[in-house]
């Protein structure tokens, strides 16, 4: 399954779908042109259990490292994953 990401503005989403169907979801906002601000993450019933949520997030980290952003997590999962984490300490704030 491959994560794509999605950007209009200042709204994104990194998001897997499958025939049509976004099955799994985590948006962000661009709170400042130096960072994105992750306010939800949704992962579908049928692809629970295989880890997607955690992809989703490392997904996150590599488009804000890649791109100079840092992250604000206003997610309960994502800031979860952000701090349980040391690899990711260098993006958060």
């Amino acid at each position: 399954m491959q994560i794509q990401r999605d950007e209009h503005g200042r709204r994104g989403a990194f998001f897997i779908e499958q025939e049509g169907e976004w099955l799994a979801e985590m948006s962000y906002t661009k709170a400042r042109p130096d960072v994105i601000v992750i306010d939800h993450t949704e992962v579908d019933k049928r692809l629970r259990g295989q880890g997607i949520g955690q992809k989703l997030v490392r997904e996150a980290v590599d488009y804000a490292r890649a791109n100079n952003l840092k992250i604000r997590s206003r997610c309960a999962y994502t800031r979860m994953v952000l701090d349980e984490t040391p690899e990711y300490n260098d993006i958060t704030i």
